[in-house]
């Protein structure tokens, strides 16, 4: 059980503490260990990104694999949404919760904004959030299995009613991004938060401001559904690793910002705790062994999980 620091009470010391592994790779010899080691050690969930340009499978492929071979885990992807036909994500989601008997989790991103990766998503960074703005809503709709029309940037179609639908209804939405239009939007339109490289003060503001964005738009967001990524290393970073996470920190140490050992990983996660996250995926870096790591790792925060 996850301690809080001295003087923490109320629902932050009661929640729910959940640890997920993210696994990055294109190669089934690696993401298979990786995979039996989460289910066989107790973690929470398995999450994969969508990296259009990057060394990584298809999240929804990967995770109709992963469904199939092990029939308890839970199912969780960071995906783009700016870009997508709405009908077929929708189809794409649906199935695959129907599929997983109601495993998938998801949170949507706007995508990173640098190289290839920047172009091939599609859309500029200034109108990605109001394209997820757009799509939300309609999303929503389908995956109720309203009959649905819409006429919008990505284009439009009439009187849609999908099927199958998700087991989960409501099949939950998260968003990540912690600008503050990503804020806004994430309290007015999402059912919860997963952002990532921010430190725990960055963290505790944002989920403010994102509950003040919910109650402001007559909502409210579950205080459980509000979690970190949080990528770690057990040895210090590389230049090129340091000096690329540097140009997306804003000019924050990275040391508040990337744990480096596992003393500095369980205090980090303390740290989210008491600023109201509890939900998180964590991230090895530099690691091919997955099994090796993640049995090292299980014994490090696995008694964190409530």
């Amino acid at each position: 059980m996850v301690h809080p620091p001295p003087g923490l009470t109320g629902s932050v010391a009661r929640m729910k503490v959940r640890v997920g592994i993210g696994v990055s790779s294109s190669s089934a010899d690696v993401i298979g260990p990786a995979l039996a080691a989460i289910t066989d050690l107790g973690f929470d969930s398995l999450w994969l990104p969508e990296l259009l340009t990057g060394d990584a499978f298809d999240p929804m492929v990967a995770l109709a694999w992963a469904a199939a071979r092990y029939p308890a885990l839970k199912l969780g992807t960071t995906m783009l949404l700016p870009g997508r036909n709405l009908v077929r994500l929708a189809k794409q989601l649906a199935s695959l919760d129907a599929l997983s008997n109601g495993r998938l989790l998801v949170t949507f991103v706007p995508g990173i904004n640098r190289g290839a990766e920047a172009s091939a998503i599609g859309l500029p960074l200034g109108q990605r959030r109001s394209a997820m703005a757009e799509a939300l809503p309609v999303l929503r709709r389908l995956l109720a299995g309203q009959e649905t029309s819409h006429e919008g940037s990505a284009g439009g179609f009439e009187a849609v009613r999908l099927r199958p639908l998700p087991v989960q209804q409501p099949l939950e939405f998260w968003l990540g991004g912690s600008a503050p239009r990503s804020l806004e939007l994430c309290g007015q339109l999402a059912d919860g938060w997963l952002p990532s490289l921010l430190t725990p003060e960055q963290a505790q503001l944002g989920r403010e401001r994102v509950q003040a964005a919910a109650a402001a738009a007559g909502r409210e967001i579950d205080p459980e559904h509000f979690g970190v990524s949080i990528g770690y290393s057990r040895t210090p970073l590389s230049d090129d690793v340091a000096r690329r996470l540097a140009d997306r920190a804003g000019g924050t140490e990275l040391a508040r910002l990337v744990p480096i050992g596992p003393d500095a990983l369980r205090t980090m996660i303390g740290e989210f705790v008491a600023a109201g996250m509890s939900k998180f995926v964590l991230r090895p870096m530099g690691t091919a062994d997955y099994p090796a790591e993640l049995a090292r790792l299980a014994d490090e925060v696995l008694d964190l999980q409530t």
